[in-house]
């Protein structure tokens, strides 16, 4: 098997580098191919309007300045002299739950993966701050051998949270929903040293929907969430509802 690895958070982040170590004995080749700086937030954006730098460390690490979903389209597009079968995007620094998927690089590049044609996983860590990176790693690992033993549909996403606790510590894997959030807080408004007004984003809404089949639930008590995505955000439920309503105009 042929695995690419690739994150949000740089080449360099300690969580992409533990991973990378603990899946390497895994398959027959492993890469990584992950942006040149910390991106989170980049949701799954890409970048048409110049070209693309790679640069080579280590023999199979490379670094691209561009977004988390472009490395994965440059190393499942191309780049290399074969197609990786999978991707596993992480280990990002801090939980992906719920409404953050929406923002979240992590998982922009699983589904830039998943969106070319491969089974493909995004891991986040419940801490911005991890202690038990190397425990999340072995996480990871039991998550791919046993995806490797009993396959899913190749058009298969999951969403991975781990707890930031050691591995004796953790109870299980859940699979779960996506929890909600409140609206984000208020813009935090500051200055720069000539006066004119600068602008933070705000952090994001505290959880408003986190029943016992979510995410913010299941990390919370100390299990791996699990949750199955998909790309298609149409609201079926609605599509009687809208098309009387264009019968109107």
């Amino acid at each position: 098997m042929f695995l690419l690895l690739s994150n949000d958070d740089g080449y360099l982040s300690p969580g992409l580098r533990l991973m990378a170590d603990a899946l390497l004995g895994e398959v027959e080749r492993l890469v990584v191919m992950a942006p040149d700086r910390d991106c989170s937030g980049a949701s799954h954006s890409l970048t048409l309007k110049r070209p693309l730098n790679v640069n080579e460390h280590d023999g199979i690490i490379y670094s691209v300045d561009g977004t988390p979903s472009d490395c994965v389209y440059l190393g499942v597009g191309g780049y290399f002299d074969a197609k990786p079968d999978m991707v596993i995007s992480g280990i990002n620094r801090g939980a992906n739950l719920g409404d953050d998927v929406m923002y979240s690089g992590t998982v922009a590049a699983a589904f830039e993966g998943r969106h070319l044609g491969l089974p493909a996983i995004a891991v986040s860590c419940d801490s911005h701050k991890p202690e038990h990176f190397a425990d999340a790693a072995k996480v990871v690992v039991d998550l791919f051998r046993h995806l490797r033993e009993h396959p899913l549909p190749a058009d298969t996403l999951l969403n991975v949270n781990i707890p930031d606790r050691a591995y004796g510590d953790i109870k299980g894997f859940r699979t779960t929903v996506l929890g909600q959030r409140d609206a984000p807080e208020s813009l935090i408004e500051t200055h720069d040293p000539r006066g004119r007004k600068l602008f933070w984003i705000g952090p994001p809404g505290k959880v408003s929907a986190g029943g016992e089949e979510t995410d913010f639930h299941a990390v919370a008590n100390g299990y791996v969430s699990v949750t199955p995505l998909q790309f298609d955000l149409t609201r079926h439920r609605q599509m009687h509802d809208v098309q009387q309503w264009l019968e109107g105009i």
